[in-house]
């Protein structure tokens, strides 16, 4: 709008009052979010990730597993996460020249890998798949041992919570930065961690312990999922739904105590209380501290109690309040939605869900879960590990070449509709829209092992002579009675 002063320069000096005019609009805000006068404010606005890291991933976490250890659907929400990104375990498997020796000793080096002695090596992958969601982010040691050990391969794993990582240590060393714990060269490649020796939370620990101790980042696997540019520690998964369901919690609780009140019911009696000073035929009521109140103790049901005449009596009996299920319902689904899981999932509740919208979220969340397992948990922690590996057979003299090649399987997916579903992949197949390949890759197979075990399998029934007997019986149209006797006749001559 223009003002006074705005007129006044336009009558004098026509183009000042334009150029004016154009150098207000240009001060207009595009966006409405970025208007001054919009009252919110972000906080640490502009810090990095680092920095809010720093500042607030320690209380994140402890709220983090609080939460799991407590909330009942916290706990099945992060299971069945780790449960659908792991199953029963993603599994390495060798391709290259030693892929013969390689997936030999790798078999046997998964039962024995953990140096705490307490997974194999699919436990282990859960366990840190598990601590990174929980809590963010999780660190593996590797140990290597001496061929004496009587190891497979000599290497084991040691996995470690994140506490063991001295987030304290910060400053320079010979023109490294030291950031969070974590050391980086000139270059922002990881050089060091600074880990304790024990985990700082242990009760065992001594209250003067010395300080941590810098160990070689190619001795550790960092597993954390980075959201941002530059981010060199991770959040919890759990982070933007903590004080949503704390907030749920404390809800939960004011429900009961209101439940209670509920079921409570009062009377209120008024009158002569003098005639109320037989406790016995009262009921077993009494005298209150105060004096004056009578107490008319337990009125058992179907009873019939004499009251005394004058006296008026008024039943309290508080209304319930309406709405309770469904805000649990809704903010329930926002702590799904905001974890990444189905409803269903974290709930358990299968009430509204129908076949069409079951199916449209488990695609979803199938996606999310492919993004999870080869976009960090394989290319981070999987590939890091069966390196490691190959590299200590091959220094060992297990194996004559460092042979790095490895393809991984992920856990197939369940159908949701078996029936439906196998007949849509066969169409797509027919039409020329997909190849057997990929869908089998689709459901965690591997077509090359796939084909050949078919081969193997037609083989043996070749040489066993059923391998027209399999073909009936997947046809359908197995000869019986006459015809089979028919058939049997005719080969005879």
């Amino acid at each position: 709008m223009r003002n006074f002063i705005d007129r006044i320069i336009g009558y004098v000096n026509p183009h000042a009052g334009i150029a004016r005019h154009f150098a207000r609009q240009q001060l207009q805000r595009a966006y409405e979010a970025a208007s001054p006068r919009d009252p919110w404010r972000p906080r640490r606005a502009g810090a990095s990730a680092n920095a809010d890291h720093q500042a607030d991933a320690k209380t994140l976490r402890n709220k983090a597993r609080a939460l799991v250890q407590n909330v009942p659907y916290i706990w099945a929400g992060l299971d069945g996460l780790v449960a659908a990104t792991v199953g029963e375990g993603i599994l390495p498997r060798p391709t290259g020249s030693e892929k013969d020796k390689l997936s030999k000793l790798l078999k046997r080096w998964m039962k024995v890998c953990d140096a705490d002695g307490r997974y194999d090596f699919f436990g282990l992958t859960k366990a840190a798949y598990w601590a990174m969601e929980q809590d963010g982010e999780v660190l593996v040691r590797l140990r290597t041992r001496r061929g004496t050990d009587g190891l497979p391969v000599p290497l084991q794993l040691q996995l470690l919570e994140i506490d063991w990582l001295d987030s304290a240590r910060s400053g320079t060393l010979n023109g490294n930065q030291i950031v969070n714990g974590i050391e980086y060269d000139m270059l922002g490649a990881v050089a060091a961690y600074y880990l304790w020796d024990q985990h700082p939370g242990d009760i065992a620990v001594a209250r003067g312990r010395s300080q941590s101790q810098r160990v070689p980042a190619n001795q550790i696997i960092h597993l954390f999922n980075p959201a941002r540019p530059g981010q060199g520690r991770g959040f919890s998964r759990l982070a933007p739904v903590i004080a949503r369901v704390r907030d749920l919690q404390l809800y939960e609780d004011a429900e009961i105590a209101r439940k209670n009140l509920e079921s409570r019911l009062s009377v209120l009696a008024s009158g002569d209380m003098n005639a109320m000073e037989n406790p016995a035929a009262m009921g077993g009521g009494g005298e209150a501290p105060g004096g004056g109140v009578r107490d008319l103790g337990e009125l058992g049901g179907g009873n019939i109690f004499g009251m005394p005449n004058g006296m008026n009596f008024t039943v309290v009996e508080p209304k319930a309040a309406p709405g309770y299920v469904e805000y649990v319902k809704f903010a329930l689904h926002l702590i799904a939605a905001g974890m990444g899981v189905p409803y269903h999932l974290l709930t358990g509740d299968m009430s509204a869900v129908n076949y069409s919208s079951a199916r449209v979220r488990i695609l979803d969340f199938r996606r999310a879960v492919g993004q999870m397992q080869w976009v960090t948990l394989i290319p981070k922690l999987l590939i890091p590990l069966y390196q490691a590996f190959v590299q200590h057979a091959w220094l060992a003299g297990l194996i004559k070449t460092l042979d790095m090649e490895v393809e991984f399987s992920v856990p197939k997916w369940d159908y949701v509709n078996p029936e439906q579903d196998v007949k849509a992949d066969l169409a797509e197949i027919s039409g020329g829209l997909s190849s057997f390949s990929e869908k089998l890759r689709q459901r965690g197979y591997d077509p090359k092992v796939v084909a050949e075990e078919l081969a193997e399998d037609i083989k043996l029934y070749r040489e066993l002579g059923i391998l027209d007997v399999m073909l009936f019986m997947q046809r359908g149209n197995m000869p019986t009675g006459s015809n089979a006797e028919g058939s049997g006749s005719s080969k005879e001559s």
